[in-house]
């Protein structure tokens, strides 16, 4: 596999531009808890609000390997811009483009290339893990729906031009009766709700949607009718890349910082990395990245190549996550006391992470895919 070879130009060329462009400001979004249009534009002059919009539809139509480097290199600067540039790309553009008709590709596709944000609604208040219990609902009328419900947990819910959500459109239970649609900002009753005051990736816009008597043409249903679950589900497979990518972002900055104050911090008049301890750690954060970096590159490239990726893709954000708990938990200890303060970003690196381990679903969630897919895997080898 020759991806850090064949690509080397490639990240290089994002990564020289994420840190003159995005990383001064990466601070500042994170103490003041805004989302930054300066930042939102100058991502925007690179065209990478469209990285995998077709180009057909005024996109770069990038590959999901190149745009999953992308993603890695925002968020080695800036938990919260990779999040939000994440959340658009994979699950706003994508599953208009899987799912979505030629009406609405031609409508939406491009305003999200040009940087209209696109935002996600599944979880809901009483619907986390269990997206089954969603308890939104949308009638059925004479030329349409009429959308009632609320979304929380929302990446860019105030900022977003449009909207793509999850209601139930019958009376079946569980993840049956699920249909999903497209909502614009400034329709009658579509609405945000307050900025959540986050631990990290404070610069992302979160909030609640509320959806009181939306009234929605019937073109807005996205996909068939009843089979929102699993469009969300097609989609969150490919999200799961976009939080592998983030979590080897923040991942990779912690070893670098580690790495750097290491050498600078004394002990006994010797620098720590000196310490065997301190070389331990160090070594074990450097093969746990590349490992990750790795798993996320076969990932992309499978979905890429119209491989069956469900299970890589719940192993590839774990283990991403998991590497990105470990080295931004080790890099605060190897900042000793100072790591506990802003005189690095070890701090914001940790308190970035922990979206990590929960957006785009649990690890636990991410175990019980992982096991079911090989234990399907398992019994079709046997035949049973």
């Amino acid at each position: 596999m020759d991806f850090d070879i064949k690509y080397r130009d490639f990240r290089q060329d994002v990564r020289a531009f994420c840190e003159e462009k995005i990383a001064p400001h990466a601070v500042k979004v994170d103490q003041d808890q805004f989302y930054s249009k300066e930042v939102h534009e100058v991502v925007n002059s690179r065209g990478w609000w469209g990285c995998v919009v077709p180009k057909e539809y005024g996109g770069l139509g990038l590959s999901t390997v190149e745009y999953a480097i992308i993603v890695e290199e925002i968020s080695r600067v800036c938990g919260s811009t990779g999040l939000t540039h994440a959340a658009h790309n994979s699950l706003g553009t994508c599953p208009i483009h899987m799912f979505g008709t030629e009406e609405q590709k031609k409508k939406y596709l491009p305003e999200g290339a040009k940087g209209k944000l696109i935002a996600f609604g599944l979880t809901e208040p009483e619907a986390g893990s269990d997206a089954g219990g969603t308890k939104s609902k949308a009638e059925k009328i004479d030329d349409g729906y009429l959308l009632n419900g609320t979304k929380c947990w929302i990446t860019s819910a105030n900022v977003c031009d449009y909207a793509i959500a999850t209601a139930r459109t019958s009376d079946e239970g569980g993840v049956h009766g699920i249909s999903s649609f497209v909502l614009e900002k400034g329709m009658e009753g579509f609405t945000a709700g307050k900025k959540e005051n986050k631990m990290g990736c404070r610069g992302s816009d979160t909030a609640y949607l509320h959806f009181d008597d939306v009234k929605l043409p019937a073109w807005h249903l996205l996909g068939e009718e009843g089979n929102g679950f699993k469009e969300f589900m097609i989609t969150l497979d490919g999200g799961r890349i976009s939080i592998g990518a983030m979590g080897i972002g923040i991942a990779q900055a912690a070893l670098e910082i580690a790495l750097k104050v290491s050498g600078s911090r004394m002990e006994n008049g010797k620098p720590v990395s000196r310490m065997q301890s301190i070389q331990f750690k160090l070594a074990d954060m450097a093969t746990k990245v590349e490992t990750a970096r790795l798993l996320m590159y076969k990932t992309a490239w499978m979905k890429d190549n119209h491989i069956p990726f469900t299970k890589i893709s719940a192993m590839c954000k774990l283990y991403a996550s998991e590497v990105c708990n470990f080295n931004t938990y080790h890099a605060i200890g190897i900042c000793g006391m100072d790591g506990l303060t802003d005189k690095y970003p070890a701090e914001r690196y940790f308190r970035d992470m922990k979206l990590t381990e929960i957006g785009e679903g649990t690890s636990e969630i991410q175990r019980m895919v992982i096991a079911r897919e090989a234990l399907r895997e398992m019994q079709a080898q046997m035949g049973t």
